[in-house]
């Protein structure tokens, strides 16, 4: 009797995420060929795509892909950072996945004397969903899971 082949294994280009009261979507990818990130919590939703989202690949953790949530003149920044497990996709599923999603509160003063201690702060949400691997179709300009 033959076994049938294994399915493909396919890198998953779209993670979809919540927890603790954020949504994100995560695309590597998309029909215009740049990353896409939506942020979406109790008192903003925000998109940002190309160069507005930074990747970083790290071998004992994955991929953290961050954005900045908000930025100030003369107090500081808030970013929101990603990691990305790595994932193998049998065929064309979506498979669960679980992660951590961190918040930063970058601290910063115009007056020079009070930039010191800490300037880091962290808030960490579990999230989950799913990771999946789909195919940007051009001219319709949707997405289709792979077939």
């Amino acid at each position: 009797m033959a076994n049938a082949p294994a399915p493909a294994l396919n890198q998953p280009n779209m993670f979809d995420l919540s927890g603790g009261g954020l949504h994100i979507t995560y695309t590597t990818t998309s029909f215009g060929g740049q990353p896409q990130f939506t942020y979406h919590d109790a008192h903003k939703n925000l998109s940002f795509s190309g160069n507005q989202i930074r990747t970083v690949a790290v071998p004992d953790l994955g991929t953290i892909v961050s954005v900045t949530l908000m930025m100030t003149v003369d107090s500081g920044s808030t970013s929101f950072s990603l990691l990305i497990p790595r994932v193998n996709i049998p065929g064309n599923q979506s498979v669960p996945i679980s992660t951590d999603g961190v918040t930063t509160i970058h601290r910063f003063s115009i007056i020079p004397a009070l930039n010191n201690g800490q300037r880091d702060f962290y808030t960490v949400t579990r999230l989950t969903g799913t990771a999946q691997h789909v195919v940007f179709l051009a001219g319709g300009g949707g997405a289709n899971k792979a077939s």
